[in-house]
């Protein structure tokens, strides 16, 4: 079909579509664009022959807005969104976000909260015998047992409590056309049973085999332990050649059944994906409102893989896309650029050419593709693999190739870069080239923290990685005569992250003069390794104990003491150095974090001889210090702890900056 598919019955007899095959019904505004799952699964059925048509974010308190359609011939399919739509909904604070960038004009409050669960009901109430299939990262990361951070409970499978009869859960691409051949040819939604990539609810325990038995739901609902347990079986069969069937109890004799993942795709299926017909726009329907935020995210990128083998314990990621990379090849991604350049407002310029981890363009190791990923190991975590492959040398012909084509300017990557895996490389030439072609400015990396125990816990690579990256960088850039950043996503509250770890990162960043703009408290988002410590307060890897921090003013002090150059966090940072029993940074020295409360007493030699001062990596004993702070007039002006607004500070490079 040309054009935007069906959205509502006039469309239907414009195209002289008396029955639709699939009605779609997504929590997104409908944006026809390879970035947006719902483009992609459409696309994919229309190119296999079928119709499908789309109800965009359709008024879930009326049961008529779920029928402007008609009712399909095989089933409704059921997206939630790009995102989960509780993370769209709220900040980590659980207070409402004020934009919703996937909706018309920005505007919130156009989707409801659980938005598969609701949709997928409202369906039910209206057409009760029709097949429902769920998918997108909302279905997915939910699809078993799973701990709900905003209502603080332990949800059932979504496929339960969404009425749904069958879960896509992944990407999807394969396991959506074979759903609709099997309906097509017949075949009871309760009889497909056996497609990868799925999962299916039953009482006939005949219909599985070879599976595992995970926790049942009433028993981890009753001891976390056991969630822990179940959360590390099924992370470790996330691999399409070594997965099992997993087999999740609940009461009344049901039975919640994940088949193994699909098989990765190849270059050809991801290159045919992506040359499918799209529009590569928002539905002209919402330019009234002043078209779709996302839009301007992704219009001019380019999307060159999926799936990464990094391991972060925080990042949905494995449970999602894989481990296993998957790309494009250079002639496909050649071809998309093209188009993107003919567009009438693009200025030069591509904006990021990447995935989940721009530098990932083939499987960590050669025995992926045949044996599949470890399930007791991880790639880069704690030390690189033996066995990993590590090259740039297709990423960095493409980008060359990409920075030649007529009418571009400039080539930027703004994915993410896995510095670590950057370093393992002994060819230094992407670094050279990365630096001197693709940064615009500011590099964004992701150390997430310097203390080595919540580096552990996060499954991220120990500090002096990023110490040694940061150095490279910086020479990079001197030889070359520039004056780029780094730019340092930090993450506060981490499960492992106790004050002492929070006040180190305190330190840290102040001997690098550089305090981030923002900060990401964590996230418990469905089904994450760290997701699970927070809830059960265990190490699924290892199954001990963990500190976590739940109190959300504890939450607020670590925050705060990443940002203690912020006058209004004075407070805050005093409190939390306090409970440390770190009072030597209260003070005048250049190595205090912020100053005495003005008038306040203070005894300098009893305090400071008392108190324990960390190492700059946070993770070594503390040591006592007997620094004397002699200058203590108390003439500085304004709220002590305060920063004019025009005093000097250094960035991460030691570069004077205003």
């Amino acid at each position: 079909m040309s054009g935007y598919l069906p959205i509502c019955s006039e469309d239907l007899k414009k195209h002289n579509i008396e029955q639709l095959d699939f009605v779609y019904v997504i929590g997104d505004a409908y944006v026809d664009h390879p970035s947006f799952g719902h483009a992609i699964i459409s696309r994919i059925l229309e190119a296999h022959g079928y119709s499908v048509g789309i109800i965009s974010q359709p008024d879930w308190k009326d049961p008529d807005s779920i029928s402007i359609l008609g009712r399909p011939r095989l089933a409704f399919l059921v997206c939630g969104g790009n995102m989960d739509s509780m993370v769209n909904h709220y900040y980590v604070s659980k207070k409402r976000r004020s934009v919703d960038a996937y909706t018309p004009g920005g505007v919130m409050g156009k989707r409801p909260d659980h938005a598969t669960v609701v949709y997928g009901n409202l369906i039910r109430k209206t057409y009760k015998d029709i097949p429902i299939i769920i998918g997108g990262i909302e279905a997915s990361l939910r699809r078993m047992a799973h701990y709900d951070y905003w209502s603080d409970s332990f949800k059932r499978s979504i496929l339960l409590d969404s009425s749904a009869d069958l879960i896509s859960y992944g990407m999807g691409e394969k396991a959506i056309v074979e759903i609709a051949d099997a309906l097509n040819s017949g075949l009871k939604v309760s009889d497909i049973t056996f497609i990868k990539g799925t999962v299916y609810k039953t009482q006939d325990e005949s219909l599985f085999y070879d599976e595992i038995r995970l926790p049942a739901y009433e028993l981890m609902k009753e001891q976390k332990s056991y969630y822990a347990e179940s959360f590390k079986i099924q992370y470790e069969n996330t691999d399409p050649f070594t997965g099992k069937v997993l087999v999740e109890e609940y009461p009344h004799d049901v039975f919640v059944v994940q088949n193994p993942p699909q098989p990765p795709l190849s270059v050809q299926e991801m290159d045919d994906i992506y040359a499918l017909p799209y529009m590569r726009n928002y539905h002209p329907s919402y330019e009234a409102a002043g078209g779709v935020p996302a839009i301007s995210e992704i219009k001019f990128s380019l999307i060159s893989n999926r799936g990464c083998f990094g391991g972060c314990n925080f990042c949905a990621l494995t449970f999602h896309q894989g481990r296993t990379i998957q790309v494009r090849s250079h002639e496909s991604i050649i071809e998309e650029a093209k188009k993107i350049i003919s567009l009438p407002e693009f200025k030069g310029y591509i904006h990021d050419v990447g995935g989940p981890t721009a530098n990932f363009r083939h499987p960590s190791c050669k025995k992926q593709l045949e044996y599949g990923v470890c399930k007791n190991k991880q790639c880069l975590f704690p030390k690189p693999c033996k066995n990993l492959y590590v090259d740039h040398r297709d990423y960095l012909a493409l980008l060359r190739k990409l920075r030649k084509l007529p009418g571009v300017k400039k080539v930027f990557v703004r994915s993410g870069i896995r510095f670590d895996y950057l370093l393992a490389d002994s060819d230094d030439t992407f670094f050279k080239e990365l630096v001197e072609h693709h940064i615009s400015g500011q590099l964004k990396v992701a150390p997430e923290h310097i203390a080595d125990p919540v580096l552990m816990r996060m499954g991220k690579p120990e500090n002096s990685v990023y110490e040694r990256f940061i150095h490279r960088y910086k020479k990079l850039n001197e030889q070359m005569g520039k004056n780029q950043f780094v730019v340092p996503y930090l993450m506060s509250s981490h499960p492992g992250s106790t004050m002492k770890e929070a006040v180190a990162l305190a330190e840290y960043l102040r001997d690098f003069g550089y305090m981030p703009e923002q900060v990401q408290d964590f996230y418990p988002t469905p089904s994450t390794m760290s997701t699970v410590m927070y809830y059960t307060g265990i190490d699924p890897r290892d199954m001990k104990p963990v500190y976590v921090v739940k109190n959300p003013h504890e939450k607020s002090m670590q925050r705060a003491l990443i940002q203690y150059r912020n006058p209004d966090n004075y407070d805050l940072v005093y409190e939390a150095l306090v409970k440390a029993d770190r009072q030597d940074l209260i003070g005048f020295d250049k190595k205090c974090l912020i100053r005495p409360r003005k008038n306040a007493s203070f005894n300098s030699k009893k305090e400071v001889n008392n108190a324990h001062v960390s190492k700059a990596n946070g993770n070594k004993k503390y040591e006592k210090n007997a620094r004397e702070n002699k200058n203590r007039s108390g003439k500085e002006s304004g709220r002590p702890g305060s920063i004019k607004k025009k005093k000097t500070i250094r960035n991460v490079h030691g570069k004077k900056k205003k």
